[in-house]
């Protein structure tokens, strides 16, 4: 089931809002954050233009929100250096989708932004 109208909007400023934020004005083209909406999971990309590959860019998937509709829940996910996503153990999941956002942000672990 796919997000509807509402939930994208929720979704573009919770999310989108993060990746704006983080993203510095004066190097979008060196460094930017974005997200995607594949199916019920919403992924936060790094894009960095690709060595040696001039136009090229490439997207490291950085963390990785899971809504659960049975549960009406938000999981979170990192991506472990050996490419398995895995839950982010301080705050693995939680009702509102703001909360998990506040998480990547903060990132007390290091586990999205280094």
């Amino acid at each position: 089931m796919a997000f509807n109208d509402i939930e994208q909007h929720k979704i573009k400023k919770a999310v989108g809002g993060l990746c704006e934020k983080r993203t510095p004005a004066h190097l979008k083209d060196q460094l930017r954050f974005e997200h995607e909406i594949e199916g019920q999971n919403v992924i936060v990309y790094e894009v960095r233009p690709a060595f040696r590959r001039e136009g090229e860019f490439t997207k490291m998937p950085l963390a990785k929100l899971t809504y659960v509709s049975s549960r009406k829940i938000w999981k979170l996910y990192w991506k472990r250096a050996s490419g398995k996503w895995e839950k982010y153990e301080p705050k693995d999941s939680d009702k509102d989708l703001n909360t998990l956002v506040q998480e990547i942000e903060q990132d007390t672990h290091g586990c999205f932004f280094g």
